[in-house]
């Protein structure tokens, strides 16, 4: 009941929310496709992380709207996927490129909500930045 409540204030701009750019939603959606696929069709990924990562899409595409409440469904699939890159490294270089780019403009769209500078960069996914 209470998800329900939070997504109509959302919808109504009467809580805080992450927001989207219409250009950020349609790459987002066309990355979901493109990293379906991907992973579906590996021949290095074996079935358990396949099914893992396909749930977890799945999951981030059902909740994908312009304004959401919170971004934890991207950050559970970058989470699965960094220990598919772990495993596999360079066999899975199209998938990890396509969520590099997800993971841009999921930065920037939190960035901009929280009132960061526009190039802000996030610096536990960049350390060498931070150590200045």
């Amino acid at each position: 009941m209470e998800n329900h409540k939070e997504k109509y204030l959302i919808h109504f701009g009467q809580s805080f929310a992450y927001e989207f750019s219409e250009e950020g939603l349609d790459r987002i959606q066309i990355l979901i496709n493109e990293l379906r696929d991907l992973i579906s069709d590996s021949n290095t990924i074996d079935e358990n992380h396949k099914l893992r990562l396909l749930k977890r899409l799945e999951n981030l595409q059902l909740e994908l709207h312009k304004r959401v409440s919170n971004l934890d469904r991207f950050w559970g699939f970058v989470g699965d996927a960094g220990v598919v890159l772990g495993k596999f490294g360079n066999d899975v270089k199209p998938i990890v490129d396509r969520i590099r780019e997800m993971l841009g403009i999921v930065w920037r769209t939190q960035a901009k909500s929280e009132e960061l500078e526009s190039n802000a960069e996030n610096l536990l996914l960049n350390p060498k930045d931070s150590e200045n």
